[in-house]
């Protein structure tokens, strides 16, 4: 299930280093499938200082207004750790198809996944509503 996206990504050190972290302790516990996605973005990704990051740019906690490409309906998500996600909620984990996919896009481009049932989605990032940094919290 790889993700994919016509669009550069951006991380913050902070949230590359996090995230690394994440997949190690992912990799050897119970929970290996859940990593190939976020590699892969990790490994695709430019990082920045938090300081430094567009507030355009998706990072860990951001909540981001999509648009589905087929339907075209318009959804908000918020993206955040595996201990945190509340599907119900639109707090979406990192580690599934969508989080990974959207994690380090700038508004305007477009995330690609593919579902656990093996569906094709995709949306495009309308806006970045809410993101860590932009509101001066480069902890979060």
């Amino acid at each position: 299930m790889h993700v994919s996206n016509n669009h550069e990504r951006t991380l913050t050190e902070l949230d590359h280093t996090r995230l690394v972290k994440l997949t190690r302790q992912l990799r050897s516990g119970t929970a290996q499938h859940e990593t190939d996605d976020i590699e892969d973005a990790l490994e695709m990704a430019r990082l920045v200082p938090s300081r430094s990051v567009s507030p355009d740019i998706v990072t860990m906690y951001s909540q981001v207004r999509l648009q589905d490409s087929f339907s075209g309906s318009r959804y908000q998500l918020t993206l955040c750790y595996p201990s945190d996600a509340e599907p119900s909620a639109g707090f979406v984990s990192v580690t599934s198809p969508v989080g990974a996919s959207l994690l380090g896009l700038s508004v305007g481009a477009t995330a690609r996944w593919v579902t656990p049932s093996g569906e094709s989605r995709a949306a495009e990032v309308l806006a970045v509503l809410f993101q860590p940094e932009a509101s001066g919290d480069y902890t979060l």
